[in-house]
């Protein structure tokens, strides 16, 4: 709901504040006093084009700001909150600000923040509704009819269903369509794979397997070092491991003798701790002369050196290609091997998919069918009851109908047992007559007077004609905004005919009731374009029940429109006071204040007759005490 509407040097308007109620609210004044600038300033904030010439003259720039109440869990709430910005906890308020310079381009701004201006748009596009000349025609599109149609038939739950059968038919198609994109690259992948794999089996790695070798190859191409400083360290510490007829004890039989020596002294103690420290090291001398000793291999030889680099090679070309080393080879082969086999049931798989794909297409085309079937009865009933508030609003003889046509391939085969059959014949990635909202298309035609040929809404129709039937419209569609909807489906998908049974938008459901239209403010321009008398009054009345239901706001000229509104603002004309502007002495601006008590009165009496007379005054008065009723 619209709080509160601040502009700034916007045209003639120096400066406005309108602080808005629930209800109606009526915008009145002379001829060219500048209500139409009321109506740019609001598409300022709703996301429309800036233009500078709108600035007033002698001003930097105009500013617009908008307050709206939402509630928390709406969804213009939802679309700030994914912009990052979060209404305000304390009253559920979001600004929304536009700053148009003389030069330059335009600023939008959310709650404080600076936004694109697409931003204000979506968020107004849950906020406000403007019927106008320029405006209404948007509902002139095959797009906004079956948006406004779904939202009057207005299953939740049907439209769920379609869309889960929609995203599931797309999914399957997806992954079809890379499956069949990868069919050649796939019999490639398992070529190599294959090749792949026999060559490492072929190398037969093992973990570690090329660090061994090269310390082997290592000590074969030092060998002669090797033995010539192990031979003379072993002659040292014990010559018999060389040669087995050497004289001379070893170091092990030396330091053995020590420790006896020192064990035959009859004094406890030192030599005794002496004695064990030589066994001690006697033991870990023993432990080298037999590291040394196995060093001395005979059969190492420059032979084996080929055959060990050889290999050593070819395990280098495993960790080249497959590494970095051989337990990632072998890693990669196991892989390898378990990618192989998905591959091979590839073929399998699409098969499995194809089956899912053609199952997935008959519940999107059932689903479809259901929806079809709301639309249809929906469509009955709206039609219904806006050719009678059409009677009403000075439209005698005019009629909306509202036509759903299925796609040509949308009707489904069915078998004797009832089962579905054939549905599932269409090709890969081919939807046939579904799209994302099923296989229908919706037309609003409009018939202005009887034996005219009904003509596509929004070019057989005057604006103020357009702006009627859009209140019919939205009349009808009162209180049917996110409930069940015109007609009720069973589990089987059959749609009740309500439409000879309760009609939308029944006044007699219109005493304070709260619908899903809460957030809504809707704006009519021009509504009462080409209408008086009895039916100005009935024209007023719909505005006013259409306001027991969401905000309405009404530019009018006509004081049976505007007596049934709950506020009035007047927009009028004043001299500009001095210094002002750059040519004060022939500049006005447009103001705009609230009417009530006897203000208000004089308003009407001027809107009824030019002149406060006490008979104008008197029908004023007695005007305002039967809309009030």
């Amino acid at each position: 709901m619209l709080s509160e509407l601040e502009i700034s040097n916007l045209g003639p308007i120096r400066h406005a504040r309108l602080s808005f109620a629930p209800g109606m609210t009526a915008i009145t004044g002379e001829t060219g006093a500048g209500k139409s600038m009321l109506l740019n300033a609001i598409r300022l904030i709703s996301g429309g084009k800036a233009d500078a010439a709108q600035v007033s003259g002698g001003a930097d720039g105009a500013w617009i700001q908008g307050v709206f109440a939402v509630l928390p869990s709406g969804v213009a709430a939802r679309v700030a909150q994914d912009a990052g910005i979060t209404p305000s906890q304390d009253d559920n308020e979001l600004y929304l600000s536009r700053t148009v310079p003389n030069t330059g381009r335009s600023r939008a701004v959310l709650s404080g923040h600076s936004v694109p201006r697409s931003v204000l748009a979506d968020i107004a596009a849950q906020l406000i509704t403007i019927h106008g000349q320029a405006d209404q025609l948007r509902l002139a599109s095959a797009v906004h009819q079956r948006e406004f149609l779904d939202m009057v038939a207005g299953d939740d739950a049907a439209f769920d269903m379609y869309r889960t059968a929609w995203v599931s038919l797309r999914s399957l198609d997806e992954r079809l369509r890379a499956l069949g994109n990868q069919e050649s690259s796939v019999r490639q992948r398992a070529d190599y794979l294959r090749e792949s794999v026999e060559h490492i089996n072929e190398v037969d790695p093992h973990p570690g397997e090329d660090n061994e070798l090269k310390e082997r190859r290592s000590r074969i191409e030092n060998a002669a070092d090797i033995a010539h400083g192990v031979s003379q360290a072993l002659a040292a510490l014990d010559a018999s491991q060389i040669d087995v007829d050497a004289d001379g004890p070893s170091a092990a039989a030396l330091i053995a003798q020590a420790a006896q020596a020192l064990r035959s002294i009859h004094v406890p103690g030192l030599f005794t701790q002496i004695a064990d420290r030589l066994e001690t090291m006697n033991a870990d001398l023993a432990d080298v002369v037999f590291s040394l000793s196995s060093q001395l291999d005979p059969d190492e030889n420059v032979d084996s050196l080929d055959s060990l680099n050889a290999r050593i090679h070819e395990l280098a070309e495993l960790t080249r290609r497959w590494g970095p080393s051989l337990q990632d080879v072998i890693a990669w082969r196991d892989q390898a091997m378990l990618d192989m086999e998905d591959l091979d049931d590839s073929p399998q798989k699409i098969q499995e998919l194809r089956a899912q794909r053609c199952e997935a297409y008959d519940q999107a085309l059932q689903a479809a069918g259901v929806l079809s079937r709301l639309r249809i009865a929906a469509a009955k009933a709206l039609s219904k009851t806006v050719n009678g508030e059409l009677s009403s609003l000075a439209m005698s003889g005019a009629k909306l109908d509202i036509r759903v046509s299925r796609r040509s391939g949308a009707s489904v085969a069915e078998a004797t047992d009832g089962r579905r059959v054939g549905a599932g014949d269409i090709g890969l990635d081919d939807t046939g007559p579904l799209d994302a909202h099923g296989f229908d298309d919706i037309e609003f035609l409009f018939t202005p007077f009887p034996g005219s040929p009904q003509l596509p809404m929004g070019t057989s129709a005057s604006g103020g004609e357009l702006s009627r039937l859009m209140l019919a419209l939205e009349l009808s569609a009162t209180g049917r905004r996110g409930s069940k909807g015109a007609d009720s489906v069973d589990e089987a998908g059959n749609a009740g005919n309500a439409g000879d049974s309760a009609e939308i938008g029944d006044a007699s459901n219109d005493e304070g009731h709260s619908d899903g239209n809460a957030d809504m403010t809707f704006i009519f321009d021009e509504v009462d374009a080409g209408v008086g008398g009895k039916a100005a009054v009935e024209l007023g009345r719909r505005l006013a029940r259409l306001a027991k239901h969401a905000q309405v706001i009404v530019v009018t000229h006509l004081a049976q429109v505007a007596s049934w509104a709950d506020a009035q603002f007047v927009v009028s004309k004043s001299p500009d006071e001095p210094g002002e502007t750059a040519d004060s002495a022939t500049s006005v601006s447009t103001g705009v204040h609230e009417v009530r008590g006897d203000e208000r009165v004089r308003e009407i009496a001027r809107m009824l007759s030019g002149s406060e007379s006490r008979t104008s005054l008197d029908h004023a008065r007695e005007l305002l005490a039967a809309s009030a009723l």
